[in-house]
């Protein structure tokens, strides 16, 4: 018999039995859409906590040391260390200033572009970071955030970009807007708002004369050996800013996000590995069930085998025609299951993003909103889940394809 005279009759068969097979094909769709939308929400969990941590954080790594860190010393630090593809540090300060009746409390960042980029710290709405040159010129630009806008402006929607603003005893030019908005306020008259200038104008308007950086952040390049790069680090620190080597471990502290995104990723896996086997669980009952119908397919037509037999059907022929009918269940059952896998994975993704349970889960962007969850639906767990559901059609489908083959023409044409 020809493929498509194989598909042909065992979808005729199907047809002639259709709550049986229905009902045959419903354990396969459970057990593949549990599969997808498992492996799926899983996947998207771990993206949308490895995205709260900030961009380029399994290779980021933080440098903090007892002494008093100067851009210069960490110039010094990135020609000794080419390993990584940038190091920089950011300075903080504060100020007040009066809107009318309202007092409003600025924090202060200051950060080359290069520092935000590889950080992920700031995500523009509108405008622009800075450039190199406002950047070496101490150039009194900003960038706010969302409240900054409102409080400033009056209305969060309003075009900033452009306008100017005073803060503290110097006007600056604002040229983006973050599209994040942190903090609206800690109650009564006062306002809390975040702002982000270049690293030397913050340095001279705001340090109070002390040119020290409150944090430095290096980017290890790719393929670099992060925890081998970290003791390298220390050294080298040291070695800039004259530490004995006996004071190393007291004054410079390394540390890095890449083991604690092992870890989180070695969970993940482990969690995804137990609900994989529970979901298997299901795809073996559903098997069971295939090859329960098979078998009273097989009793219900013997006489159908014994006229194929006498009419010149040679075992293999039987074969394939019931091992052709369990592979069609199985392929129908994970088509199905694959599409309401996905959409069920959707739905579980919405409903943990309207209950707050990825915020209880500390997946927070760190502006005071919620990551959204996306399911990470791959094509590979596609193909994964149909050629599984193609196995278990013919695993399951073999004892009762060969039981009908092996059968006894003679005997089968005797129950006519």
């Amino acid at each position: 018999m020809s493929f498509r005279d194989l598909i042909r009759e065992a979808l005729r068969s199907l047809e002639s039995n259709r709550g049986r097979s229905l009902l045959t094909i419903l354990g396969i769709v459970i057990g593949i859409s549990a599969v997808i939308a498992m492996t799926s929400l899983i996947g998207g969990i771990r993206n949308s906590l490895v995205e709260s941590l900030g961009l380029n954080a399994a290779r980021a790594v933080q440098i903090s040391c007892a002494y008093q860190m100067k851009p210069d010393d960490v110039d010094d630090l990135a020609r000794l260390m080419p390993e990584y593809e940038a190091i920089e540090g950011s300075a903080f300060g504060y100020t007040q200033i009066k809107n009318g009746q309202q007092t409003i409390d600025v924090s202060i960042t200051g950060a080359n572009s290069t520092f935000f980029q590889m950080t992920g710290a700031l995500r523009l709405a509108e405008g622009r970071l800075f450039t190199t040159q406002e950047e070496s010129s101490a150039s009194r630009v900003v960038v706010l955030d969302r409240s900054g806008v409102k409080a400033l402006f009056g209305r969060e929607d309003i075009t900033a970009v452009g306008k100017t603003v005073r803060i503290g005893s110097s006007d600056y030019l604002v040229v983006g807007v973050d599209e994040r908005m942190p903090n609206t306020g800690s109650g009564g008259n006062s306002t809390y708002i975040t702002v982000y200038m270049p690293l030397e104008t913050v340095l001279k308007d705001f340090s109070g004369g002390y040119a020290y950086l409150t944090q430095v952040v290096g980017i290890a390049r790719e393929g670099v050996d992060v925890d081998a790069l970290m003791e390298t680090t220390k050294k080298q620190v040291a070695k800039v800013m004259s530490i004995p080597d006996d004071q190393i471990d007291d004054n410079v502290y390394v540390y890095s996000m890449k083991s604690t995104i092992d870890s989180m990723t070695g969970f993940m896996n482990s969690f995804s590995l137990i609900m994989g086997a529970v979901a298997g669980i299901s795809l073996l009952v559903g098997g069971i069930g295939i090859m329960n119908m098979m078998l009273t397919n097989v009793t219900e037509r013997i006489r159908e085998i014994g006229v194929r037999r006498a009419l010149g059907a040679t075992r293999r022929d039987i074969t394939l025609q019931f091992l052709m009918e369990s592979a069609v269940v199985c392929v129908a059952g994970g088509i199905i299951g694959t599409v309401l896998g996905y959409l069920l994975s959707w739905g579980l993704a919405f409903a943990a993003s309207t209950f707050g349970l990825l915020s209880s889960m500390g997946m927070s962007t760190g502006d005071g909103t919620t990551s959204t969850l996306a399911p990470l639906v791959s094509v590979e767990a596609i193909a994964a889940a149909v050629g599984l559901s193609i196995g278990i059609g013919l695993l399951f489908g073999w004892y009762p394809a060969r039981r009908a083959a092996k059968l006894d023409p003679v005997e089968c044409l005797r129950s006519l």
